[in-house]
């Protein structure tokens, strides 16, 4: 955004991402207007990196930080914290109690956690498989004596001493959690509940202080698997991340902050980093993204849009049909099945900092997924890394300014990427130290390439019917090569790609979430006493579910009536495999013509999201989940709109020339500062336009025009 000139104003919202390689961060005023900060992240202590980003975006309103900060009033983080903390098995000591005869359960896992995150050629190889280490050993698993069925009936009844036994040997065990999951609770969960009751006397009567999570107090959902890895990692790793979100809103707080982070979860809202499900933020920065591109299609009217994110570790793709976000129950993630809803995406280990390897025998270049995350490349001497990554390969080509990275506040050293190039990469190769490093960046933007094609593809639509979202701080210098040829109905880079996520943070609604299997149902033709009474069922979880929001919302000082509810269920036509997340159109339900007006719901987005002529009403219907969301009100980043000028940049934009290769030839491009661009300017390639956190490339026979909302438009000539 361009440079503020009003002496007075009044910040209100703070919106973090804090990413492997870069923390952004996003300041909204009352007006609605806003700035993005920038800097490495400090995997060792992120308030660091967070005060760091902060400082370099309020420069940009000529706030001091100590001045700025006390005006806040919410500030919304985004991290990948919890999610390294399971892939690198480093969570807290939790014990495990489940049924007599089901303790290897967890251990055994799913067959298809043996091969999650392969390629499709180590999926098909078994020799490849492999189970990583449980969350929580064998040894400290224990088994109690109960049987409830899979319609809740109980068939053995608890034996409490032996819980009682399981309990005492946990604690002494020295156990820094202890975890319960009874198959069939979500059905009925007395048992598990007394279970829990029976586990908290005993912690009482032994004077330690250890949390203890029931897996029907948190995630009463069906599939055993996904709902025990689910409320391990409550306590494997939530509690452990609770303990720097606190730190960062502690090390806020000194710098004048009076309130808690809100923390962006997994199912698109927020949520306090105090909230009972915390697990759901286990991934939270690419979620951002996608929300933000949601909130800027509402504002401008877009309503399919692709949304493309690449960092320095990945690219996230996700898509966003007729305005609806699409929710997985059951997603994957650190090789792990899990019971969490997740705005699907789908990400692959590709970005700025992926490691460059060439396969000594076969001569084949080999990208990530291992990356160099805040370290940059072998371009940052300080780096203390001597293996090329893509950003390597960005400074020898001319696409990055090595004085200007962060604004400076790193050099690079075009020469060390040179020499590394050469000695890995071109030499074994035969090639040229700029031909070997086009290679790897033409290599990189057509498997992105294909890996967005077939995400739209796969779920049956063309490019041609979306926009494309390409954001991300090195989302900017691929844009046109990972969409060239694919037909967009429009490419859009936004002037503040670099803090999207962050943005996406700000504009996301404080929400709490719970959901709740269901089985419900119901032929076609059912009689009117059989709908009212499916009627009142779901009535029955959605009420069970509003508590929990509320009580959410109360540790949060929220009164019920500042809560906004929006209660909704999930729905397939009998028999299929897949259900449809539906919004109810209804607050409460309890009647025939209530349960008739979920059906229309129903087949009116079945009809959208795959086709009319594929409904299929005859079939009945089945109800497999209820879901309430409960909202407050919360300040969003106004888009900016100015007026439209001339085609032609202001004198001041531009910085002169700088070289950069492709297709085997230096050019001279245009270099321009992309905070001066004015709205209604054209720039035709070969150009480079360079802000402090990103830079956005615009080859020969490409050319991008920049909006009054200060979105760039990428077309090819």
């Amino acid at each position: 955004m361009p440079e503020a000139t009003a002496p007075q104003r009044n910040v209100q919202v703070l919106g973090i991402d804090a990413g492997g390689t870069m923390t952004d961060t996003f300041f909204v005023d009352a007006e609605g207007e806003f700035v993005v900060g920038k800097a490495q992240s400090t995997p060792e202590n992120e308030a660091l990196g967070l005060i760091a980003s902060s400082e370099d975006g309020l420069a940009n309103w000529n706030l001091p930080l100590d001045q700025a900060l006390p005006q806040l009033k919410t500030g919304v983080y985004s991290g990948t914290a919890m999610l390294n903390r399971v892939v690198q098995r480093k969570g807290l000591k939790c014990g495990l109690i489940v049924n007599a005869g089901m303790e290897d359960f967890h251990r055994m896992g799913r067959g298809i956690q043996a091969y999650l995150g392969f390629a499709y050629e180590d999926r098909i190889h078994l020799n490849t498989h492999y189970y990583d280490e449980p969350l929580v050993p064998r040894r400290l698993t224990r088994g109690v004596i109960e049987r409830v069925d899979m319609f809740g009936s109980v068939v053995i009844p608890l034996r409490e001493e032996g819980a009682r036994q399981a309990a005492r040997e946990l604690i002494d065990s020295d156990v820094e959690g202890i975890v319960i999951s009874l198959l069939h609770s979500y059905k009925n969960a007395t048992h598990e509940r007394r279970v829990r009751d029976i586990v908290l006397e005993e912690v009482a009567r032994s004077g330690k202080q250890i949390p203890v999570f029931a897996s029907t107090d948190y995630y009463p959902v069906r599939k055993e698997s996904h709902r025990t890895n689910t409320t391990i990692l409550e306590g494997y790793a939530a509690e452990p991340s609770r303990k720097t979100l606190q730190k960062i809103s502690t090390a806020f707080k000194e710098h004048g902050t009076k309130f808690d982070f809100r923390v962006m979860a997994t199912h698109g809202g927020t949520i306090a980093w105090k909230a009972k499900e915390l697990a759901r933020t286990i991934v939270s920065g690419p979620i951002g993204g996608v929300i933000g591109a949601k909130y800027l299609g509402e504002v401008l009217g877009y309503k399919n849009i692709a949304c493309s994110d690449i960092g320095g570790t990945s690219f996230d793709m996700a898509l966003i049909t007729q305005g609806e976000l699409t929710i997985k129950n059951d997603p994957d993630m650190a090789r792990l099945v899990l019971s969490l809803p997740l705005v699907a995406m789908d990400s692959v280990g590709a970005g700025a900092g992926s490691f460059i390897h060439l396969d000594p025998y076969t001569k084949s270049i080999k990208l990530g997924p291992d990356s160099a995350g805040y370290r940059v490349g072998v371009c940052w001497a300080d780096s203390g890394i001597d293996t090329i990554t893509i950003s390597d390969c960005h400074l020898v080509l001319g696409y990055l300014n090595p004085d200007n990275f962060l604004g400076g506040a790193i050099k690079l050293d075009r020469q060390r990427s040179h020499d590394a190039i050469k000695q890995q990469l071109a030499d074994p190769l035969g090639l040229s130290v700029e031909d070997a490093a086009a290679g790897v960046i033409e290599l990189l933007d057509s498997e992105l390439r294909d890996y967005l094609r077939a995400m739209i593809s796969g779920k049956g639509y063309s490019p041609g019917s979306f926009v494309c979202f390409s954001y991300g701080g090195a989302g900017p210098v691929h844009t046109y090569g990972y969409t060239e040829g694919l037909g967009f109905e429009d490419v859009i880079v936004p002037a503040w790609a670099a803090g999207f996520s962050a943005f996406g943070c700000a504009a996301a609604d404080f929400e709490y979430r719970y959901d709740k299997s269901l089985d419900i149902n119901l032929a076609c033709d059912a009689p009117a006493e059989q709908r009212e009474a499916a009627s009142r069922t779901l009535q029955q979880a959605w009420d069970e579910l509003t508590q929990n929001v509320l009580e959410e919302f109360k540790l949060n000082g929220y009164t019920p009536d500042q809560v906004t509810l929006q209660p909704g269920y999930r729905m397939q036509y009998r028999g299929q495999l897949n259900d449809l997340e539906i919004d109810a159109p209804l607050d409460k339900v309890d009647s025939e013509a209530d349960w008739l007006a979920l059906e229309q719901a129903f087949n009116d987005t079945y009809g959208r999201v795959y086709a009319a002529s594929a409904r299929s009403p005859e079939l009945g219907y089945s109800v497999t989940g209820a879901i309430m969301r409960g909202s407050v009100p919360t300040t969003k980043p106004r888009i900016p709109k100015e007026a439209l000028g001339s085609e032609t940049p202001d004198d001041g934009a531009f910085l002169g020339t700088r070289r950069f290769y492709r297709k085997q030839r230096w050019v001279d491009a245009q270099l321009y500062l992309m905070e001066a661009l004015n709205p209604g300017n054209r720039i035709a390639g070969p150009a480079v336009i360079e802000s402090d956190a990103t830079t956005f490339i615009v080859p020969e026979g490409f050319e991008t025009f920049l909006d009054e909302h200060r979105l760039f438009h990428l077309t090819q000539t």
